[in-house]
């Protein structure tokens, strides 16, 4: 992998809310995919990169399930962008891609829960609009190991470029 210029470099973190983290997930259990996360997103702030906050809220109800928020480990901190999301991906029908334009950013990092949902479906679009697309894939787990093995194997190689934490971590300087 090659170096990446910090600057313009954003790591996105998908659904990292505690009732997401409690699903059943392969081939990582969701603590796993978080510890790494948070490695990940103090990197990134250390090398001056932005970091992407995502979580998930259902559309139309009054009160979100219980576990809707950030995990604590996770919370967004000062000069982290926050996006709230109510569809699959992050794109849709969010200010992401305008705050990632206002910032200058050319690179999309992903990381979370769950690979072939949030993540491929944000990597999707993040491709789609032009941006150098990357997928931490331990740092990443599916519903199950089928479905995580697919996005890993077959969807990623075509719209961007899958790496490892060391090797994101080494990229990044």
């Amino acid at each position: 992998m090659n170096p990446l210029e910090s600057r313009r470099t954003a790591l996105i973190l998908i659904d990292l809310m505690p009732r997401i983290i409690a699903l059943d997930t392969a081939p990582l259990g969701g603590p796993v995919v978080l510890e790494r996360s948070v490695a990940l997103a103090a990197a990134t702030r250390s090398a001056g990169g932005l970091v992407v906050n995502v979580r998930v809220e259902r559309p139309g109800v009054d009160v979100q399930p219980e576990g809707s928020e950030f995990a604590p480990e996770a919370v967004p901190q000062e000069g982290d962008l926050e996006i709230v999301k109510q569809t699959i991906g992050a794109f849709g029908r969010s200010p992401l891609d305008a705050e990632l334009q206002s910032r200058g950013i050319a690179n999309v990092v992903l990381a979370g829960i769950a690979t072939n949902f949030g993540v491929e479906s944000t990597g999707r679009a993040a491709s789609d609009l032009g941006y150098e697309t990357f997928f931490v894939t331990d740092a990443m787990t599916g519903l199950d190991d089928h479905a995580h093995n697919f996005a890993v194997s077959y969807v990623f190689p075509r719209i961007g470029t899958s790496c490892t934490t060391a090797e994101y971590l080494q990229a990044l300087g």
